[in-house]
């Protein structure tokens, strides 16, 4: 009876599928329903095969939502459905938000990309293999800072049923500065900062962390006064303190039967810790793929979302560990990265309990967005590739058919 309760409520969770002739507010042409018919079918059979309890999906086609939708639960045990307004984290997305902070600060004077972060902080940060070599936000951003994540300290900057009680310069000073608790010379590749790239989620935070003192604001305020408020995402939030839990999705970890973990907090959370819903998320994204706007309202100028997508690897300034033509080849922007081969840019995201997608074609014009709230067995990881694939496959569909 459960089973067929369930699968009752995945056909039915929340759908808005955007129509009428366009207007002066920005809404979508016409979605002929036919395009999506059997996407409903793919997507829930993937889910029930691979053990997925909800998701959410959005379509971006010419920097205009087109489609978004909700399937299964964001609480199975409540019964309460998977819509495209359900609130949850979204993992590394996260940093392309930091990505568009960063771009800000420098856009209003308050940063440099170029200079060494020690003049902004009140510890120093340096490897201790290159201590003379300054560390720059543009290493920060594209990865080749030369920090790395040790396993150890950063898994204490997860809190499970709560927000971080640790203030985000507190933990970045502890792993930074010589005299802190979580201070190694492991906390630093053996490779010279800027020629070798590995990603570094507290790096990400380290950014987060410069943005903060340079803006004289704590870093959930400033992007959400520049960044969220204006783009009317009023659900968006990086602690859980910041957003309403009765819309926030449950979490869970699927080994057979789906497990739900409790919510929990990211000291580093400018690095992975916000929350939000596709539906909102689409106008963040739209904004970045129409040079910093969105229905009229700016949150970055053209020429600072053009430094943020641009390619900044080039064969002068190159990781000794990437590729930058054939397959398999790479690129980076600032916090923002490129996807099988060049074709797709944009970010993904993985955490306890989550998978979430965010990429567009190399031109802008198909995007799609995909939070799923359930972490798989390996065995079953394709599924979350499958069904991005299929909203892909969707979006072109739909492009063609506005196309023609």
């Amino acid at each position: 009876m459960f089973i067929k309760m369930m699968l009752s409520a995945i056909a039915v969770a929340g759908c808005v599928l955007l129509s009428g002739p366009a207007t002066a507010g920005g809404e979508v042409p016409h979605v002929p329903t036919s395009l999506v018919g059997s996407i409903d079918l793919s997507i829930e059979r993937r889910m029930q095969e691979a053990g997925i309890v909800g998701l959410g999906a959005a379509i971006v086609i010419n920097k205009k939502l087109v489609w978004s939708r909700g399937y299964g639960f964001a609480d199975r045990e409540r019964a309460v459905p998977f819509t495209h307004d359900t609130i949850m984290n979204i993992g590394s997305i996260s940093k392309v938000i930091t990505g568009a902070a960063l771009m800000r600060a420098v856009q209003d004077g308050k940063l440099s990309l170029d200079e060494d972060v020690n003049i902004y902080l009140p510890f120093k940060v340096a490897n201790p293999s290159f201590p003379d070599e300054p560390v720059t936000l543009r290493q920060l951003a594209t990865h080749t800072s030369s920090i790395t994540d040790r396993s150890s300290a950063y898994a204490a900057a997860y809190h499970f049923g709560r927000d971080s009680p640790q203030a985000l310069g507190e933990f970045l000073h502890d792993y930074f500065a010589s005299s802190g608790k979580n201070y190694s010379k492991e906390n630093f590749l053996a490779s010279k900062p800027g020629t070798h790239r590995e990603y570094s989620n507290i790096g990400a935070g380290l950014a987060g962390y410069i943005v903060e003192l340079a803006v004289g604001e704590n870093f959930n305020v400033y992007t959400k006064r520049t960044i969220f408020a204006p783009l009317k995402m009023g659900n968006t939030g990086w602690l859980m303190s910041e957003v309403d839990l009765a819309k926030h999705s449950s979490l869970y970890i699927a080994q057979g039967l789906a497990l739900p973990i409790q919510l929990y907090g990211l000291t580093t959370y400018p690095d992975g810790g916000l929350r939000t819903s596709v539906k909102e998320l689409s106008r963040f994204f739209i904004a970045l793929l129409d040079g910093g706007a969105y229905k009229g309202v700016r949150i970055l100028d053209k020429e600072s979302v053009d430094e943020m997508l641009r390619f900044q690897y080039n064969p002068a300034n190159k990781p000794d560990n990437v590729k930058l033509i054939g397959e398999g080849s790479m690129n980076s922007g600032i916090f923002w990265a490129t996807k099988q081969s060049l074709a797709k840019i944009g970010h993904n995201g993985a955490d306890p309990g989550l998978v979430t997608m965010m990429l567009s074609d190399a031109d802008k014009q198909i995007g799609v967005i995909l939070f799923v709230n359930t972490a798989i067995r390996q065995e079953d990881s394709e599924a979350y590739g499958a069904i991005f694939d299929d909203l892909w496959q969707l979006g072109v569909a739909i492009k063609g058919a506005r196309v023609n």
